[in-house]
């Protein structure tokens, strides 16, 4: 099923990977698997709902466990996650992987599709990303600090550094519009008791 948009494919068809999980186990901690409603088919018959149904989220907020709590909110983190990295979608939410960088001239818009067509965003994921993307805190400079660290630095191509801060402003972009659309009051989650300003997570790093 390999196409030339693929960030990675197999050779010729399996993919070495690695997957990390420190969870306890089943008879300590009992658990489900709980699909990702925006998963992708990889596959090339047709689409899933989702890519057709631009009120695909309306559907998903009626069922459980997304109705009745924060899962919604965690499937937009990952969401994000994936968008800045260039990842693929998640699989499952009870699944753990490290991350995986695709092509840095490609943004996959459709990684996005729980935040843009929810819109909905805790305001601590907000607050942190409109902090990334002030000059002084800058993603990619961050990154890049941090990966110096790494005994493979520097681990990530500067073209994939600067990716970052382009899908940074993409996924700004994209609340912006929710906002713009439905009111900060619905779409921004209050998930902290006592919000803070990207100024005053700023004054706490330079202390």
């Amino acid at each position: 099923m390999c196409k030339t948009e693929y960030a990675v494919c197999g050779s010729p068809h399996l993919l070495e990977g690695s997957l990390s999980a420190f969870l306890p186990s089943l008879n300590l901690a009992p658990r489900l698997s709980i699909p990702n409603p925006w998963i992708r088919s990889y596959s090339f018959d047709g689409k899933e709902e989702w890519e057709v149904n631009p009120l695909y989220c309306n559907t998903v907020r009626e069922i459980y466990p997304y109705s009745n709590s924060n899962r919604l909110l965690n499937i937009v983190d990952m969401a994000i996650f994936d968008f800045l990295t260039g990842g693929g979608g998640g699989q499952a939410l009870n699944s753990a992987s490290p991350p995986r960088f695709g092509r840095h001239s490609h943004d996959e818009i459709s990684i996005l599709a729980p935040l843009s067509q929810c819109c909905v965003i805790k305001r601590t994921t907000l607050l942190r990303l409109q902090l990334l993307a002030e000059p002084e805190y800058r993603l990619s400079d961050v990154m890049r600090e941090s990966l110096l660290q790494d005994p493979l630095a520097p681990v990530l191509t500067e073209p994939h550094l600067l990716a970052l801060d382009r899908r940074l402003q993409l996924i700004l972009d994209a609340v912006g519009r929710c906002i713009d659309t439905f009111g900060e009051a619905t779409v921004v989650a209050n998930d902290t008791a006592q919000p803070q300003s990207p100024a005053a997570h700023r004054a706490k790093l330079d202390t």
